[in-house]
C-alpha cells in the first residue's frame, strides 16, 4: 500500500498541534514523527515473515495491542490512539469514513535519555543499570503467566522464523547459515527439559519481548520500557530470562561486560524473591542464557539484514556491517567457555564489592559470574531490602555461619548450571577460606582465593567517606576485624590500592583456568 498520502497528512496535522517543525524517523516496522512534545507512530505498510500490517485493520488492531500493552510500564508516555478515515473533504482523523491507517500518540522525551544513546556516550553508569535491574523484575512480576507444558515449542517457533528470515534476507553464505543453525537446534536439545520445567511452574509471561537498549529511556528520573512486542502474542509470551536476555545481548554486543553483568547478577536477586521455593536450577534458568542472548542477537541479525536494501549506499553498508556483528555475536554467545570458582576476602573497605563487579563479566559462560554478596545474603535471609540496615543482632555468630553457608549453597547451584561464581566476603577465618576452596575442589572447579590488603588508614578513610549502601560495617566493625586474627593466609594477596587490580586479578583467575583445562 502506498502510505505517502497518509505520511503527508499525518506530519501536516502535528506541525498544526505543536506549532513546531517536525522531524521523521523509520524504525524496521513504523514512522516516528516528532515536533514539539509530541510523537505520531504510524505503523509501516509492510510484511515480514513474523508480521503482517498490509490492511489498515490489521495496523489498527497491532496501535490497539501497542497502546494498551505499552501502558504496562510506561502509561505516562502512551497518551491514545488516533484513527486516520477518509471523508468528503479529504483524509481526517476519528471521522465516520472508511479506515486507511491509525497512529498512536505519545509523548516525546529526550533522546541523549535512550540507553543506547547513554551507553554509546559513556553516561550508562551502574547505578542506571541497578535501577533498570529493579524495573524488569517488577515488570516481569506483575506480568500476566502462563502455565504451558511446552514452553521449547516456543523457541522452536522462533528458530524457524529465524531460518526463513535468513533465508530471504540474502546476505550470508548457506554455510554460515548451516552452521549457525545447526548450533541453536543442538543448544536448544539440551535446553529443552529445563524450559519446558520453567514454563510449568509460571516462567513463561506476557513479556515486553523487545527490550533492547534503543527501546529503554531515563524518563522522569528512572527507567522506562516502551515499544513493546504488539503483534504477535507469540513473541512476548516468553520466558521471562529471554526477555532480559535482549538488554544483556545489547550490552554484551557494544563491549559493556561488566553492565551486562551487574543486570544479570541484580535482576535474577530481585526477582529470586518474587517466586516460591522451587529447585535451583529451574528456578534460577542459568544455563539457559546464553543460548537466549545468541537467540537475540541472531533476531537482531536478519532485521538488520532486512534493512540493508533502502538504496542508500552508505546506509545499506551500515545496516549489513551490523547484522555481521549481530551473527557474529550469536555464534560466539553459542561457544562453550570454560568457568571458575573465585573467592575475594578482605577487611571491611579493601574494595571487594567493587573488584566483583570490575571483574565478574569477563570471567566464564555469558553474561559472566553469579556474584554472590555476603551483605546482600544476609539481608535477603532477614527479607529486607539491600539498602535497609539491620540490627546488631543480625550479625551474631551463627546468623554469620549461616550467611556463609548460604554463599557455599548458592554458589554450587550456580557453578552446576554452567556459571562461574564470584564469592564477596570478608572470609576473615581459616575455617571459612577452607569451605570456599573444599567447594570447589568438590565441584572440580578451578579456584582462586584473592585477598586484598591496605593500610588501616586508608580501610579507615573508605570506611568513613564510602556513602549509606548495602554493608552495613562502620569505623567499629572495622577495629574489631583489625584486632583479629585473620590465622594461616594462603590465599593470593593484592595491593587494594594498585591501579592494576582489575587486570592482575583477570590474569590470575585465566591462569588457573588454563591450568585446570
Amino acid at each position: 500500500m502506498d502510505q505517502s498520502k497518509v505520511i503527508a497528512f499525518v506530519s501536516a496535522a502535528l506541525a498544526r498541534e505543536t506549532g513546531a517543525p517536525v522531524e521523521t524517523k523509520q524504525t524496521h516496522v513504523s514512522l516516528l514523527f516528532l515536533s514539539g512534545g509530541l510523537v505520531f507512530k504510524l505503523k509501516r505498510a509492510i510484511v515480514f515473515p513474523y508480521l503482517d500490517f498490509s490492511k489498515p485493520r490489521l495496523r489498527e488492531k497491532a496501535c490497539r495491542a501497542e497502546l494498551s500493552l505499552n501502558s504496562r510500564a510506561a502509561p505516562e508516555l502512551y497518551l491514545g490512539l488516533r484513527r486516520i478515515t477518509s471523508e468528503p473533504q479529504g483524509l481526517a482523523f476519528d471521522g465516520k469514513g472508511p479506515l486507511v491507517d491509525c497512529i498512536v500518540v505519545m509523548r516525546r522525551f529526550e533522546e541523549s535519555g535512550l540507553f543506547d544513546v547513554m551507553v554509546r556516550e559513556g553516561r550508562l553508569t551502574p547505578a542506571h543499570i541497578e535501577a533498570l535491574a529493579t524495573t524488569i523484575a517488577d515488570f516481569h512480576a506483575r506480568a500476566q503467566r502462563f502455565n504451558e507444558e511446552s514452553g521449547s515449542g516456543v523457541f522452536a517457533h522462533l528458530l524457524d522464523l529465524n531460518e526463513d528470515s535468513f533465508a530471504h534476507c540474502g546476505l550470508f553464505a548457506q554455510d554460515e547459515l548451516d552452521r549457525l543453525n545447526a548450533a541453536f537446534r543442538a543448544e536448544l536439545k539440551e535446553l529443552t527439559d529445563l524450559i519446558d520445567a520453567r514454563a510449568l511452574v509460571g516462567f513463561v509471561r506476557l513479556c515486553h519481548g523487545d527490550l533492547y537498549l534503543r527501546n529503554i529511556c531515563w524518563f522522569e528520573g528512572r527507567p522506562t520500557m516502551f515499544d513493546c512486542i504488539e503483534f504477535d502474542p507469540r513473541l512476548a509470551q516468553i520466558d521471562v530470562l529471554y526477555d532480559v536476555a535482549f538488554t544483556l545481548m545489547d550490552l554484551w554486543l557494544r563491549g559493556r561486560h561488566d553492565l551486562a553483568n551487574l543486570l544479570f547478577n541484580r535482576y535474577v536477586s530481585a526477582l529470586s524473591r518474587t517466586v516460591p521455593d522451587m529447585p535451583a536450577k529451574v528456578r534460577d534458568g542459568y544455563s539457559a542464557l546464553p543460548f537466549f542472548m545468541a537467540l537475540r542477537a541472531a533476531i537482531r541479525a536478519h532485521i538488520a539484514a532486512s534493512q540493508a536494501h533502502s538504496g542508500d549506499r552508505e546506509a545499506d553498508a551500515a545496516m549489513e556491517r551490523e547484522a555481521r556483528a549481530y551473527f557474529a555475536l550469536a555464534e560466539e554467545l553459542l561457544a562453550p567457555r570454560p568457568n571458575a570458582i573465585v573467592a575475594i576476602g578482605g577487611l571491611s573497605g579493601s574494595g571487594k564489592s567493587t573488584l566483583s563487579v570490575a571483574i565478574a563479566g569477563d570471567i566464564g559462560a555469558p553474561p559472566g559470574a553469579r556474584m554472590l554478596n555476603s551483605d546482600r545474603t544476609r539481608k535477603a535471609m532477614h527479607r529486607i531490602a539491600p539498602n535497609d540496615r539491620l540490627p546488631p543482632s543480625a550479625y551474631e555468630f551463627t546468623i554469620t555461619a549461616a550467611v556463609y553457608l548460604r554463599l557455599l549453597s548458592r554458589a554450587m547451584d550456580a557453578y552446576a548450571q554452567g556459571h562461574s561464581v564470584v564469592l564477596d566476603a570478608v572470609y576473615s577465618t581459616e575455617e571459612e577460606r577452607n569451605a570456599a576452596a573444599k567447594l570447589a575442589r568438590d565441584c572440580g572447579a578451578p579456584f582462586v582465593g584473592l585477598w586484598l590488603e591496605a593500610p588501616p588508614d586508608v580501610l579507615r578513610q573508605r570506611v568513613r567517606d564510602r556513602p549509606h549502601g548495602v554493608s552495613d560495617a562502620n569505623l567499629d566493625v572495622l577495629e574489631n576485624q583489625l584486632n583479629r586474627d585473620p590465622g594461616r593466609l594462603d590465599w593470593i594477596r593484592l595491593d587494594a590500592s594498585a591501579p592494576d587490580l582489575r587486570d592482575r586479578a583477570l590474569e590470575i583467575i585465566r591462569a588457573a583456568i588454563a591450568k585446570k583445562a
